[in-house]
């Protein structure tokens, strides 16, 4: 294992962690064990304290903390992992084999070091589950640990950032980040300066969700300003088009046919009227002229709505609870909470849906995952399929990859994938194996692509007579109890994406041949596959895996639809071909490939932005903790500045200055915000017929815009601080609160899957005046 490690660092491939110094300290540790179980408890503390540089020692310490604060005695692949963790790896380790532990034993490490951590999670129930389960083990070691879940008031988040370590969901760590960077008052902040970020499904997070927006908004005041970096583009119910809102443009879309008035791309990612859709709407409209240039937002309008009607569809994009859309995580199988998607077509599907419109603004700040992450000096993190994306952790994140045995060997059956001809004969066939493990008594637990696919599912099995569960995103608050149950003798589960479930699948009594995990297609990523297999087998359990395909599943009609298979299939439609398996392994790379494209062009753009960024907010914190407002004033406007410190106070100035100057900054970075978004969905029509590279034409316009924001903010500031009175109290800062939001809102802005709206938008017009032409 150590040799093969060390060639594969030589030769700078993923995956080169030599983990032999970590073997080595492992069992230095188990040496020194017997030492450390005759220290009282009171003692554990100081013991941890004074091993701090000494990694050995730690792992004792650790181990020996552990087995007395939750009766489990870690074993010698979590002390690898914990070792990997405090180098600054990402340790892949399998499903089953302890990564909470294991990451708790590195931060417990890091912060008997001085150092402060955030557990990042996927979720606000790993979070708080997570904190309170090692709670206990951190205790004996002397540090502190807290929580922050999306119903933390901010007294006890600010109580939670104290502490050593902070477990928190990833999104309401950037979500504080947001809040802090429109603080007025150094006391309100509630985030200390960055340290570790320890990251539980690193993949997920720094890969899958990389680029995601997390967004901070507020209401504005009504007119023309609020358009700028408009949250959801036009606002449901406004004009336009011809008098027609949102709703509107759903009813009218919804009466066009498809392959008469409209048609999609093979990849099913674009949708575009035909000639005859055009007139139909230009008809329906009062006959306007869809690509004249006075109608384009019409146009674009229309495109919008034809997307939400035609290309997302309820219960596997999103479903609807409670009166509101719900978007599905891909990657996650689950609601994803507080996301949207942005170019109006959250409002689109609301429409469709015949829903009230959730609340849209303006955009005060925003940051993407990657962004978040990247603030901290030290990264690490843990998963159980790091290596299929190890290029990626290097190459964004700077991040090699340490891969941990199991603590036993995994003795899990993965049989080759089963490939039919068509969709339904694969179905038949999904069905005969499951009943034959069922009445086997052997529990299976099958993985489908999204809601609606685990429903159709499941209404063959009642038709089948076959007991079942069913885990989706319409009831995930009850995963916990339907993953533990899923291992019992002749249990069947139907689930959505497994990975960050956070529940082990223990086997129940008398099952001898293992849990059987059915994959019901490939997913757009192998990882995702491998997240499912890795359900069986754990701890060197028995188990099995194997994957049904089909010639016609979403993967090989999407990505590779060029691709034609001529093999002969058996009665039962099943395909034996490598030729044609091919075929499907060829469709999940290319997807692969796509989405690697995708995550590096997008930070193409983001990273100019983050140095803007970085920069300006740089300022604005100086601002926030000095004296600099006061002293810019006092030289744009002596006069004034001295008039107001007689009548007021000098203190009561600084106060007011900084303020002033705050509300200007914070209104110029989300109006620079707003300039971006639509610099960057604009571009690709200026450049497109021109021959020029967008990301370059980018660049041209908004470098120039980031160097004049401060000083844009600091006259438009000066300005308003001319205009400020004295009154009994101090400074009159009426007219000045009442320019700040008057409410804010956080979110995560769900990836837009159609691509830019101005390239669809073009998409469109160049197909109508093809059409026209014709």
């Amino acid at each position: 294992m150590a040799l093969r490690d060390r060639l594969r660092r030589m030769l700078q491939r993923p995956g080169s962690v030599d983990l032999a110094p970590y073997e080595a300290v492992v069992a230095a540790a188990a040496e020194r064990e017997p030492r450390v179980r005759d220290l009282p408890d009171a003692e554990l503390a100081g013991a941890a304290r004074a091993a701090a540089g000494d990694l050995a020692g730690l792992c004792a310490v650790g181990r020996e903390a552990a087995r007395r604060a939750l009766g489990e005695r870690p074993y010698d692949v979590q002390l690898l992992g914990a070792l990997a963790l405090l180098s600054g790896h990402v340790a892949e380790m399998a499903t089953g084999e302890g990564k909470t532990l294991a990451g708790a034993l590195a931060a417990a490490g890091y912060a008997v070091r001085g150092e402060r951590v955030h557990v990042l999670s996927v979720n606000d129930y790993l979070a708080r589950r997570d904190a309170e389960w090692m709670g206990p083990f951190y205790a004996l070691m002397g540090v502190t640990v807290g929580w922050v879940g999306q119903r933390s008031a901010p007294e006890e988040r600010r109580a939670a950032y104290a502490a050593d370590i902070t477990y928190a969901s990833v999104s309401e760590a950037g979500f504080d980040l947001l809040r802090d960077r429109l603080a007025t008052d150094p006391e309100a902040l509630l985030l200390p300066e960055p340290g570790v970020a320890l990251i539980d499904e690193a993949d997920s997070v720094l890969v899958d969700e990389a680029m995601v927006p997390l967004v901070l908004a507020g209401e504005t005041e009504p007119g023309p300003a609020t358009v700028t970096g408009s949250v959801t583009g036009p606002a449901p119910g406004s004009a336009t088009g011809p008098g027609m809102g949102a709703r509107g443009y759903a009813e009218l879309v919804r009466r066009l046919r498809p392959g008469v008035h409209y048609a999609t791309d093979d990849e099913a990612r674009n949708v575009q009227l035909t000639p005859a859709g055009a007139r139909e709407v230009e008809r329906s409209l009062g006959g306007v002229d869809l690509y004249a240039p006075a109608h384009l937002d019409t146009l674009t309008a229309v495109n919008v709505a034809l997307h939400a009607e035609a290309l997302l569809h309820r219960d596997v994009d999103y479903i609807v609870r409670d009166g509101a859309v719900r978007l599905v995580s891909a990657s996650r199988g689950r609601v994803a909470l507080l996301q949207r998607w942005p170019d109006g077509l959250q409002a689109a599907v609301e429409a469709k849906e015949e829903l009230e419109s959730s609340p849209s603004g303006e955009i005060l700040d925003s940051i993407t995952v990657q962004e978040l992450v990247g603030r901290y000096p030290v990264r690490c993190g843990m998963t159980g399929t790091a290596l299929g994306v190890a290029g990626q952790l290097r190459e964004f994140h700077g991040l090699e990859i340490a891969v941990v045995p199991p603590n036993r060997p995994r003795v899990r059956v993965d049989e080759p994938d089963r490939l039919y001809a068509t969709a339904v004969d694969k179905e038949v066939a999904i069905i005969e194996e499951i009943t034959a493990a069922h009445d086997a008594g052997r529990p299976v637990l099958i993985g489908t692509l999204d809601v609606a696919a685990s429903e159709r599912l499941s209404r063959r099995l009642d038709r089948a007579g076959l007991g079942h569960v069913v885990l989706n995103a319409k009831n995930d608050a009850e995963e916990a109890a339907i993953i533990a149950r899923a291992g019992e003798r002749g249990a069947v589960t139907v689930s959505t994406q497994m990975a960050g479930r956070g529940t082990d699948i223990r086997l129940g009594a008398g099952v001898k041949e293992g849990l059987l995990v059915i994959g019901t297609a490939r997913y757009h990523s192998g990882r995702l596959d491998d997240q499912l297999r890795g359900r069986a087998g754990r701890q060197g359990d028995p188990g099995g895996s194997v994957f049904f395909t089909s010639l016609e599943d979403d993967l090989v009609t999407r990505y590779a639809p060029e691709e034609r298979s001529t093999a002969p299939a058996d009665e039962r439609g099943r395909v034996e071909s490598k030729g044609a398996h091919w075929i499907v392994g060829h469709a999940q790379r290319v997807a692969e490939g796509v989405d690697l494209e995708i995550h590096r062009n997008t930070w193409r753009y983001h990273q100019l932005i983050g140095l803007q960024r970085g920069e300006f907010l740089g300022e604005r914190d100086r601002v926030l903790r000095g004296g600099r407002a006061d002293r810019l004033m006092a030289e744009r406007h002596p006069s004034h500045h001295a008039a107001l410190v007689r009548a007021a106070g000098a203190e009561a100035v600084a106060e007011a200055a900084r303020q002033v100057l705050l509300l200007h900054m914070d209104r110029c970075w989300a109006d620079h915000l707003g300039f971006l978004a639509d610099l960057r969905e604009g571009i690709h029509l200026r450049s497109l017929g021109r021959g020029l590279d967008p990301l370059t034409e980018f660049h041209r316009e908004a470098v120039p815009a980031g160097k004049r924001l401060l000083d844009r903010s600091r006259d438009r500031a000066a300005e308003a601080f001319a205009a400020l009175t004295a009154t009994e109290d101090g400074v009159d800062l009426a007219a000045l609160e009442a320019k700040r939001p008057s409410s804010t809102w956080t979110y995560v802005v769900h990836d837009n899957p159609f691509g830019s709206l101005d390239e669809r938008a073009f998409r469109g017009l160049v197909s109508l005046v093809r059409g026209r032409r014709r």
